[in-house]
């Protein structure tokens, strides 16, 4: 009797390590490739409870999640031979499992090595404007060259971003340079806008004040009563300078006039020869000097 039971025992206990060694549970995230004495079978097991041959069948189990690799920083030179620190980010998943077991042996490293080549590849082929303004179309060609290898392997790149660009001190503070004179170059043109628009504004409020001499004057009385009510302790009032001018003109010195003959300035017609002497207001014919209207006669009399 105790020699029947412990054979039961025994029966149990191989039929349970047969079992444990015949059911595998996949995962619904999981796929799993049976290979049967190393060969591989062609049937991919699905998720839930999968029977293998014991002893005979060894099973893979791949995850088709999206897996995220982080891309290490990479020390690279552009095109413009600038050196700067690159690192991205890798989603890629796989969508053949029988590739990513066979063809390749852990696709979770080679992926990582495949990233870092091409990463200092692509970004060697473009200057820095580019990789600062333009990161789409980097990163689209960032996933075609890692795309091209990893398609044999059964991997799918879905994206690949760059993440951050480290920039030498010096460049930096040239960049920073160079956009604060950009900002100020803005500034001065729309400045410089503005006070064209103003004055062509200006102009036509001009001309039509101008039509309408009324106009001025209403806005002079305006202009008075919005500075009055600020409650200053000055008032400036604006003097128009057409006022300035007139007063300007009637201001002026009227030319006077002497009277008495003009002087000769030639002979005397009955001196055809012009031998007679020039007889002038204040030169008598004697030669005698005529005292002026101002002169004293005492004085003359002392001299």
């Amino acid at each position: 009797m105790s020699a029947l039971l412990i054979s039961l025992i025994v029966v149990v206990l191989v039929l349970l390590v047969l079992v444990t060694a015949s059911v595998r549970l996949v995962q619904q995230y999981e796929r799993g490739v049976v290979l049967r004495f190393g060969r591989l079978l062609p049937e991919i097991r699905q998720p839930g409870l999968r029977l293998l041959v014991p002893f005979a069948d060894r099973m893979a189990k791949l995850s088709v999640q999206t897996v995220v690799l982080d891309v290490p920083s990479q020390s690279t030179i552009t095109r413009d031979n600038v050196t700067i620190g690159v690192d991205a980010v890798v989603y890629f998943r796989v969508h053949d499992p029988v590739r990513a077991v066979i063809n390749v042996q852990n696709y979770l490293q080679a992926t990582s090595q495949v990233a870092q080549t091409s990463l200092r590849s692509v970004i060697g082929r473009a200057d820095l404007d580019t990789l600062l303004s333009d990161r789409n179309r980097i990163n689209g060609e960032l996933k075609d060259v890692i795309d091209a290898p990893t398609e044999e392997w059964g991997i799918s790149i879905d994206r690949v971003e760059i993440k951050d660009i480290s920039l030498p001190e010096g460049m930096r503070r040239s960049m920073s340079r160079q956009a604060e004179a950009e900002r100020d170059r803005r500034a001065r043109v729309i400045h410089a806008d503005g006070e064209l628009q103003a004055s062509t504004k200006l102009s036509q409020a001009a001309a039509a004040m101008g039509e309408t001499p009324g106009a001025l004057q209403l806005r002079l009385l305006q202009t008075v009563a919005d500075v009055a009510s600020e409650k200053n302790s000055t008032l400036v009032m604006p003097f128009p300078v057409e006022l300035l001018r007139f007063l300007e003109r009637s201001g002026d010195p009227v030319p006077t006039t002497t009277a008495g003959p003009a002087p000769f300035s030639a002979a005397e017609p009955d001196d055809p020869a012009g031998l007679g002497t020039t007889a002038t207001p204040d030169t008598p014919s004697n030669g005698a000097a005529v005292p002026s209207p101002g002169t004293d006669l005492r004085d003359q009399g002392e001299r």
